[in-house]
């Protein structure tokens, strides 16, 4: 059922290409348009979230909230390291919002999970798509796009995501499968004339050093 929600959402998107999309300045975009569903999980899991810790959300879901039609059953967000008390009580919130750990369910096990560099995912009762799969950085790249976030500003609130630059990058250099390829071209198309192509290609150039 929530699959052919996902569908629905995407056909939806097709036809609001005329959406409003307005960069306010290099680190900010405001976009006018109804939320769909993984807007909505972004939402009501981020508000609570930035209670606790820095996050940023990267990969495929920055593209589709950028206006590209395609499905995606999770948003991925990195975080820094938290304390296990810290996420004792992050956890105890999303459970008390209607939230539970698909991998796992208890304190402990959640946080051994992000200890060992493994990504824990969340989603609402009694459903298991969309979901949010949640991990630490791990490393200086992740370290990077905790420090360079764009805002996203929607009717609903705001949303901090990965610079779109850095996407794009990574997208080219570490990903590269077909379907990261078509994201990286729309964000460049949607981002055109505000991109700052020299930064683009440090980042490129990072990436393939480290990757």
């Amino acid at each position: 059922m929530r699959k052919n929600t996902i569908k629905n959402d995407i056909v939806e998107r097709d036809s609001h290409l005329r959406e409003k999309m307005r960069f306010i300045d290099k680190t900010t975009l405001e976009i006018d348009r109804e939320l769909s569903d993984l807007d909505r999980l972004a939402f009501e899991f981020t508000t609570i979230l930035q209670n606790y810790t820095p996050y940023v959300i990267v990969s495929g879901y920055v593209s589709i909230l950028l206006g590209r039609a395609r499905a995606s059953e999770d948003i991925d967000i990195i975080i820094p390291k938290i304390s296990f008390p810290k996420l004792k009580k992050l956890v105890y919130e999303l459970k008390e919002k209607g939230f539970y750990g698909i991998n796992e369910e208890k304190d402990s096990d959640i946080f051994a999970c992000l200890s060992e560099g493994i990504a824990v995912r969340f989603a609402k009762q009694n459903t298991m798509i969309p979901n949010i799969e949640m991990k630490w950085a791990k490393n200086n790249i992740d370290d990077l796009v905790l420090q360079n976030t764009i805002k996203v500003i929607l009717p609903h609130g705001t949303l901090l995501v990965s610079q779109l630059e850095l996407q794009i990058a990574f997208k080219e250099i570490v990903l590269k499968s077909p379907k990261d390829r078509e994201d990286a071209r729309h964000l460049q198309k949607v981002a055109e004339g505000y991109l700052d192509k020299k930064l683009l290609q440090h980042y490129k150039e990072i990436l393939r050093e480290f990757h």
